[in-house]
């Protein structure tokens, strides 16, 4: 069975199409067979005027109508569309949904926060956790960061924090949001296990492709610092010709590091671990659930 999904993020939408297909035993696996990413950045008009720009909704359009063509080109079984921080805030999202599903066929569906968090299940990432350590998944965003945490292989806390790298490109996340935030996970994770951080979302999947580390093996906060350190000073530019970054990916980065450091700092993690999944995988699991 072919599926496609499609996350809308404040900074990317991303389609990515699989292969379902279940083994004799009844397990399933997931054959990636296309991941198509647009820098759509909705969240650069959201998040300062509470609106999509009409250039913004002709490119976001444009998009959606591509990604028909390709999900008809792999005659998809079915489909999954989700918007999430950026489409949640925008005022005129509904007026751009209606326009979206007439021209192109595809519905989106505006997920909450807590729906983004709990895509994790979808992802099984609890499968691969132990009994000596607590896990903190943190899922870095344009507009929001996601926060799980698992102790002894239950879900202890989650939520969505309005705490995303454009918001803070944009000078939107105050010195308060942060003490919430640290407040928060300190409490969440006292009397716990030693605590192992996983990773995802584009940002984090970049920086382990930058440390050479081999699959499985996962990064120091360390050197997160040390990237973190790196980057920060310099301009756009120069992390572009130093790291071939993309411009979408040249400015988030570094905000985006700063998030992963300061949630691993305030619950105690000294490691983070990189599945290299996304909220897309998830909407592929989800999907299967629905229509197997």
């Amino acid at each position: 069975m072919i599926l496609a999904a499609i996350d809308i993020g404040s900074n990317a939408a991303r389609l990515l199409i699989s292969e379902a297909k279940k083994g004799k035993d009844g397990s399933v696996t997931f054959n990636k067979l296309n991941l198509v990413r647009v820098p759509l950045r909705l969240g650069f008009d959201v998040f300062e005027t509470k609106y999509i720009s009409t250039e913004r909704k002709i490119m976001f359009l444009e998009t959606m109508k591509s990604f028909a063509h390709l999900i008809n080109a792999y005659k998809a079984d079915a489909v999954k569309a989700c918007a999430t921080s950026a489409m949640r805030d925008a005022a005129n999202a509904k007026e751009i949904i209606e326009l979206i599903k007439k021209e192109s066929g595809i519905a989106i569906e505006v997920i909450d926060g807590d729906m983004e968090a709990n895509l994790i299940y979808e992802n099984h990432v609890a499968e691969n956790m132990d009994n000596d350590h607590s896990y903190m998944y943190i899922d870095v965003g344009g507009g929001s960061t996601e926060i799980s945490f698992f102790s002894n292989g239950v879900l202890v806390y989650k939520k969505s924090h309005n705490i995303g790298t454009i918001r803070i490109l944009k000078n939107m996340v105050t010195n308060a949001d942060w003490e919430n935030l640290k407040s928060t996970l300190k409490v969440v994770t006292k009397g716990h296990k030693s605590v192992m951080a996983i990773g995802s979302g584009g940002n984090i999947n970049k920086v382990f492709s930058l440390s050479k580390k081999k699959d499985g093996r996962p990064l120091s906060l360390d050197l997160l610092r040390e990237y973190y350190n790196d980057l920060e000073p310099m301009s756009l530019k120069q992390r572009i010709a130093k790291y071939g970054f993309r411009d979408d990916r040249a400015d988030v980065i570094v905000p985006a590091l700063q998030v992963y450091i300061n949630v691993m700092r305030w619950s105690g993690a000294e490691e983070i671990s990189v599945p290299k999944i996304g909220l897309a995988d998830g909407l592929i699991q989800h999907l299967w659930e629905e229509v197997k």
